[in-house]
């Protein structure tokens, strides 16, 4: 097995310590586009082998994709991070020159390759990285939704007082601060309902908490998280690799699912050795669907930047 991240800035660095120390392949290699960063960084990874007890080989490239040849699942982490005040639309037009070139050079060298996209703004650069590599559907997922996931757990943990690892608890819709869905309905402490011990008020404070997560830790260090985002990224391609079928959010190309057709957007899918392999329908009552509607529609939004680009 063979895993490729590219970007060794923080999340990247992150994403690729996950995988080594869990030993999800035999050889990790690490790609950034500044001399000597993804080398370097390789190499402080590899040092820690006989400290952590991994022997996932650890090699690090600057800008080479010959050396990601035969990669079996590849993590996109490339791109500017969103600094203070900047919206995830203001990072398009930057960013998908760079997912588009990326996952077209990674293409070139493993053709039965599975993407995984980390990139932001996520929807809209999973969309960009389906339509420009014509992989198939099932080999494209946007890790967004895994991440809003768990943070919408941890405020579930801070207002519940339990643990998270109790907790069921899922974000659906656009991976952005007004088009995340955390679906508190359905939210569950050991199979029961968190609205049974939560009151509509603390719910609608839990839910208005999560959808600004990021943005409110983008204030407090002045750039875009790594730790969680990291851990995401690689728990997704931990399902892939092991075939786990774990159930996750994931942004994936959708087809009539919950309603909506040509647009990458985050629904519970199964994750699999082939990628995603199946979307769990949650059955939406009317008010998150005609949310889930307007989450698709401001991601179509985003995606229609694309079109005025030259990449």
């Amino acid at each position: 097995m063979k895993i490729t991240v590219v970007g060794a800035g923080a999340v990247g660095a992150t994403v690729a310590d996950n995988i080594a120390r869990r030993e999800l392949c035999h050889e990790l290699v690490l790609v950034d586009i500044k001399e000597g960063i993804a080398e370097g960084k390789a190499m402080d990874m590899n040092q820690t082998a006989t400290l952590l007890g991994f022997d996932t080989k650890v090699v690090g490239s600057t800008n080479d994709y010959t050396k990601t040849a035969g990669s079996d699942v590849a993590v996109i982490t490339s791109g500017i991070p969103r600094k203070p005040g900047m919206t995830r639309e203001e990072l398009i037009g930057t960013n998908a020159s760079i997912v588009k070139t990326v996952a077209e050079n990674l293409l070139k060298h493993s053709p039965n390759i599975i993407i995984v996209v980390i990139s932001n703004p996520m929807d809209t650069m999973t969309y960009l990285a389906l339509k420009s590599t014509g992989l198939p559907k099932n080999r494209i997922i946007g890790m967004g939704g895994i991440l809003d996931s768990s943070r919408f757990k941890y405020y579930l943990t801070q207002a519940l007082g339990c643990s998270a690892s109790d907790l069921h608890a899922v974000v659906v819709g656009g991976h952005g601060d007004t088009t995340m869905i955390p679906l508190t309905r359905l939210a569950t402490l050991n199979g029961n309902p968190v609205s049974n011990t939560l009151d509509a008020e603390a719910l609608k404070k839990v839910a208005a908490d999560t959808m600004i997560g990021g943005a409110t830790l983008t204030k407090l260090i002045g750039t875009s998280a790594w730790y969680a985002p990291g851990a995401a990224g690689a728990a997704l391609v931990e399902s892939i690799v092991r075939d786990e079928k774990k159930v996750f959010a994931c942004c994936v190309s959708l087809e009539g699912e919950y309603g909506q057709n040509d647009i990458c957007l985050g629904v519970p899918v199964v994750i699999g050795k082939n990628g995603w392999e199946k979307i769990i329908d949650y059955k939406l009552n009317a008010e998150e669907q005609a949310e889930f509607n307007k989450s698709a529609d401001a991601v179509r939004s985003m995606n229609s930047v694309l079109s005025t680009l030259t990449l």
